[in-house]
């Protein structure tokens, strides 16, 4: 899904931009975006101009309380869905709930739970090196989104995920994952008209995108490190409160499996809280947590320098 204005050829892309090859047996799918040329890219700016009519529609209380429902949901389809079960399995939950995660992630309009999912596991393997899709050492806007358009990594990789690329549902919805941002763009228009349209899905989703992108470009440059994990990831507290928790970036890189990533009372995590709820009432279960040895193993003085 390359745009002219903001892909980076092999020639011109920042250092360590450049895929190493997969490990063995690694098997790339065919993305479906790639066929349609520049029109992603269209939808994404075209999303952000949306935004614009704004000034025409106005608003109310609820507009803005569509807004914000929509863009807490669909960040929690993202940090609890995406991050938290499909790419670290930090939780189990029955197939039919599954299904609704990955629904509900698609419709933060990142794509697909298995190329997002898939794509972290890179991200983990390769973290501020080479092969690394995101790293903010390759700039601050490659990281924050450009790398999405590179068309270095618009691919599926199936080898990555296979353990949920197993069910044939999320297959689909992986390569249909348009399917929910159009759903959701036509349940705004329905309630609330154009304004609906433009506070409920354009404005949330610049808002919810930008959110989740500052992971990617801030935590691996912004706050303070408690931990040594070879890389360059922070631990934030504005990030976290922006991010519903995700902000705890070093804690979570220290130890990815956890579904906590705010490991002490203070680090506030409000994706956590709600998945101990979804616990309470039996959603999900063997929610995983940091082993007390892991949260306190040599840990190093903050070096001030990095702090907030």
């Amino acid at each position: 899904m390359s745009d002219p204005a903001l892909a980076v050829s092999s020639a011109s892309a920042p250092a360590g931009t450049t895929s190493p090859p997969l490990e063995a047996g690694s098997v790339r799918t065919e993305g479906l975006w790639h066929q349609l040329g520049n029109v992603p890219s269209v939808i994404y700016w075209g999303i952000h101009a949306g935004c614009l009519l704004a000034l025409y529609t106005g608003f109310g209380t609820f507009e803005i309380v569509l807004c914000m429902s929509l863009f807490w949901l669909r960040l929690f389809g993202i940090t609890g869905g995406y991050h938290r079960y499909f790419a670290h399995k930090a939780f189990k939950t029955s197939r039919a709930f599954q299904f609704f995660l990955a629904f509900l992630g698609c419709a933060a309009v990142q794509k697909g739970p298995l190329w997002w999912a898939g794509g972290h596991r890179r991200h983990h393997r390769y973290s501020d090196q080479e092969g690394d899709p995101h790293s903010p050492r390759l700039g601050f806007w490659w990281s924050h989104y450009r790398w999405i358009f590179s068309g270095k990594f618009e691919e599926t990789e199936i080898d990555r995920i296979r353990d949920f690329a197993a069910y044939p549902e999320l297959v689909w919805l992986n390569r249909w994952h348009i399917a929910a941002p159009i759903t959701l763009a036509l349940f705004c228009y329905a309630v609330d008209g154009l304004a609906g349209l433009v506070w409920g899905f354009c404005i949330s989703t610049v808002l919810l995108w930008h959110s989740t992108y500052s992971i990617n470009s801030l935590s691996h440059r912004w706050g303070s490190q408690r931990y040594d994990t070879g890389d360059d990831s922070r631990n934030n507290l504005w990030l976290a409160l922006l991010t519903l928790g995700e902000g705890w970036h070093n804690n979570h890189h220290h130890y990815m499996a956890s579904a906590r990533q705010g490991f002490f009372w203070w680090e506030i995590d409000v994706t956590y809280y709600v998945l101990r709820v979804f616990r309470a009432v039996g959603l999900i279960w063997d929610v995983r947590e940091p082993p007390k040895n892991v949260i306190r193993p040599k840990a190093r003085q903050t070096n001030p320098k990095l702090a907030a």
